[in-house]
């Protein structure tokens, strides 16, 4: 198992899904409680689910007993921590920058992860940063459209 791998996956989808979740959430009545409730369900809840998933394929994919509880384990870690990190942006700032602290902790961790990947398996790092930056871009886009959306759809009901 590669140093990166044991971070990688953990740290890349508690970014997606923190991202998602921080501007889907951003415009509702009370952004803060939301947001920071909601990443604390992504934190545990989530979180084990992920890491039970990638165990349970580790294991059916016949691998020693002490990957996948190293693997399990730094997965877990790593969105556990990658998470709080986004909470206490939540947390402790105004909304407003709160996002752009965000988007740009995301983003910033994303391409560093990105590049050191692409370093170890000796392709482009910039088109694997600009790959992966482009797909968070979307899941931001995409979370943004569909938090209007569902303002608007709640807006004519009431």
């Amino acid at each position: 198992m590669s140093h990166l791998s044991k971070f990688s996956f953990g740290a890349t989808s508690a970014i997606i899904t923190c991202l998602a979740f921080i501007i889907g959430l951003s415009k509702s009545s009370h952004p803060q409680m939301g947001i920071i409730a909601s990443l604390l369900v992504i934190a545990i809840a989530d979180n084990i689910s992920d890491s039970l998933g990638i165990h349970i394929y580790q294991e059916s994919d016949l691998k020693k007993s002490n990957v996948i509880r190293t693997s399990t384990f730094f997965n877990f870690l790593t969105r556990f921590f990658v998470i709080l990190i986004f909470i206490l942006f939540i947390l402790l700032l105004p909304i407003g920058y709160a996002i752009i602290f965000s988007i740009t902790w995301g983003i910033t961790l994303l391409a560093v992860i990105s590049y050191y990947i692409a370093k170890e398996q000796k392709i482009n790092p910039y088109k694997a940063i600009l790959e992966h930056v482009a797909i968070a871009a979307v899941v931001i886009v995409i979370s943004n459209f569909v938090s209007e959306w569902i303002l608007a759809l709640f807006s004519t009901i009431q």
